[in-house]
């Protein structure tokens, strides 16, 4: 249930235009702190999650870990995609509620 609450808001976000991906798209937006939220699959490469984040730290973005390539990219519609960088803060902002296990009625 929560999966598709967090799949179906970043599908929303994606539509309104909010959301980038891929590896250099999410570190270039994260270097000029154009992102309020990272989020990085599950089963993305461990390296690839410690660099970001490093950088996300030393930018002062918040990063969640969640789900898994498959799930997240077709909830936008791409394929193989591991990082999203979500420009929105309210989007950005509900993500992480739900994420971090803030809404658990519904």
């Amino acid at each position: 249930m929560i999966s598709h609450k967090i799949e179906g808001l970043l599908g929303l976000c994606m539509k309104a235009g909010g959301v980038c991906f891929g590896t250099e798209a999410c570190m270039e937006q994260i270097q000029k702190r154009k992102v309020k939220l990272v989020l990085v699959a599950g089963d993305a490469a461990e390296r690839t999650k410690k660099n970001f984040e490093i950088a996300c730290k030393q930018n002062g973005i918040p990063i969640c870990i969640y789900g898994s390539i498959e799930s997240l990219s077709n909830a936008i519609g791409k394929p193989n995609k591991a990082i999203f960088g979500i420009r929105n803060q309210s989007f950005a902002m509900e993500l992480c509620k739900i994420i971090n296990g803030g809404e658990i009625i519904g």
